[in-house]
């Protein structure tokens, strides 16, 4: 868990923060950037989405098979999610499709792979940033500073041509309300500049997909540990959504909303593996948490992984997997805890995540996808729970699993 161990202390302070009511002032312009973007987010338009989810599921689904087929080892299914991942988002942010699981190699996937590869050393220098402010820490000539300045600047490249192709198409008459992709709104609402547009699609570009890809990579890891949850979510996914292998068909929002124990599945592994285990406020002004003075410029740190699995909040089963909790009356959103904010992975508030929405949808259909079509079993069985990473929780191993089709679907 990394640096995220140093922020798990008693439960009894964590508990403090199941409860936040941090008094800050708000900010004007995020919020204005955050109502901007708000209708690509909006309930209809991410049901509207479930096609392209369903579609990517298909086309990874096929192209995991043939790796499966020709090269009889393990896949790492880490990295395969990263890459539908990465091409969900690309469709819904951009508009146009990065091509990620036909290819490896292409320019986004392998920046990307550097990003990540480079990530421990380049955290371990910005601990620098605990004496000097990060930008001047950004500023020195470490390699993994040129590293990671020369990867953000080919994404930033890739993402005003994004730009400058839609503002081609809209200034054509082309019809934003038609595409609600990230692009065609933000480009439409009058809030952003290019500048500021093109470091808001590097943030829903990164945050988009890799988060995503962890929590689904997790997902598979859980479901191999857990054989019989497996064949039972197999079992219900079959008999309600339309076979992976019809192209003809695709899953609907309303056919896989209608899932219980797939949204089990998904909301008992965001709790007990959040992508993102740790994140920090500052407080703006002087204020109260749970009873304690939290002075004003203070920083908090909040920690959905202490807070999600709180004996305190949970129960005597938090530290376990079980989706059962999700399956009683009246717990299909809380799982049996006594608020929503007993479970912090995607926050709340004003700086919660606007894509909670997006990203729920895009799991439930990839998930069902490929555990619809495979039988899945860890290479390892031994394979530890490890994390790695600095922001989000990746597993360092890829999570090899052996991937087996499954007739009739």
């Amino acid at each position: 868990m990394g640096m995220f161990i140093l922020y798990v202390l008693e439960q009894r302070f964590l508990f403090l923060f199941s409860s936040i009511r941090l008094c800050y002032l708000t900010d004007s312009r995020l919020q204005r950037q955050r109502k901007g973007l708000m209708p690509v987010f909006s309930y209809r338009h991410v049901k509207d989405l479930y096609s392209v989810f369903w579609t990517k599921a298909r086309e990874s689904a096929d192209a995991i098979a043939l790796e499966a087929n020709k090269s009889k080892k393990p896949i790492k299914i880490y990295h395969w999610a990263g890459r539908v991942t990465l091409d969900v988002i690309s469709q819904a942010g951009m508009g146009y499709d990065f091509n990620a699981v036909g290819d490896p190699n292409s320019e986004i996937v392998t920046t990307y792979r550097t990003l990540f590869d480079n990530e421990p050393p380049l955290f371990f220098w910005l601990n620098v940033g605990i004496w000097l402010p990060v930008r001047q820490a950004f500023s020195l000539p470490v390699p993994a500073f040129l590293q990671a300045k020369a990867c953000a600047a080919r994404i930033k490249n890739i993402c005003y041509e994004a730009i400058r192709r839609k503002r081609a198409v809209l200034e054509k008459g082309g019809d934003a309300a038609a595409n609600l992709d990230i692009l065609s709104v933000a480009l439409t609402s009058g809030v952003f500049t290019d500048d500021n547009l093109a470091d808001q699609l590097m943030t829903f570009l990164a945050a988009g997909h890799e988060t995503t890809a962890s929590a689904l990579a997790w997902m598979m890891y859980i479901l191999a540990k857990h054989p019989a949850v497996q064949t039972r979510l197999r079992a219900e996914i079959r008999a309600n959504l339309p076979s992976l292998s019809d192209e003809s068909q695709t899953a609907t929002a309303a056919q896989v909303d209608r899932l219980p124990y797939l949204n089990a599945v998904i909301n008992e592994t965001l709790r007990f593996i959040p992508p993102v285990p740790g994140t920090s406020r500052d407080a703006r002004r002087t204020t109260t948490l749970a009873g304690y003075t939290i002075p004003k410029g203070t920083r908090v740190f909040i920690v959905p992984w202490g807070v999600n699995t709180s004996y305190e909040l949970w129960g005597p089963d938090a530290e376990t997997f079980n989706p059962e909790r999700w399956l009683k009356e009246g717990q299909a959103n809380v799982g049996g805890a006594e608020s929503n904010y007993s479970f912090l992975t995607f926050l709340h508030g004003q700086r919660s995540c606007i894509g909670r929405d997006f990203a729920k949808g895009e799991l439930m259909c990839l998930l069902a996808g490929w555990i619809g079509r495979f039988e899945v079993k860890l290479a390892d069985e031994a394979l530890p729970l490890m994390v790695d990473g600095y922001v989000t929780a990746r597993p360092p191993h890829g999570v090899p699993l052996i991937m087996k089709e499954v007739e009739g679907w």
